[in-house]
């Protein structure tokens, strides 16, 4: 129900846009996140944005560099990953709440198979 894409190996410095679409159920109403988890660590809280109004919400150490927008038309969400860093090597995940604390992942109850993202240095 939630594919993520976009993906891919980028040397630091660039960018890439990751894309989410959603399918087989309305996400109307929704929070949809971005989270990444790097070989070791625990999964990382990115990005928020809700369906309906559009409002957004970051990581702060990753405002700045990362823009989440979605496209209710096309029922896809978008975070655009600028200046990118090796540290930013992850496999980045989308998924969908219906509330709940936004930057824990145990709140979150749809989730896409995750994209991996590899920054060159």
């Amino acid at each position: 129900q939630l594919q993520a894409s976009g993906g891919g190996l980028v040397q630091a410095g660039g960018s890439l846009r990751l894309s989410c679409a959603a399918s087989g159920r309305t996400f109307s109403g929704y929070l949809m996140g971005w989270f990444r988890q790097a070989p070791g660590k625990e999964r990382e809280f990115v990005a928020a944005i809700s369906w309906n109004y559009g409002v957004t919400y970051y990581a702060e150490s990753l405002k700045g560099r990362f823009t989440i927008s979605r496209d209710n038309a096309k029922n896809t969400v978008y975070v655009r990953m600028d200046s990118l860093k090796p540290e930013d090597t992850a496999v980045y995940y989308c998924a969908a709440q219906r509330g709940g604390r936004y930057t824990d992942p145990s709140f979150y109850h749809y989730w896409g198979q995750g994209t991996l993202v590899t920054v060159s240095s």
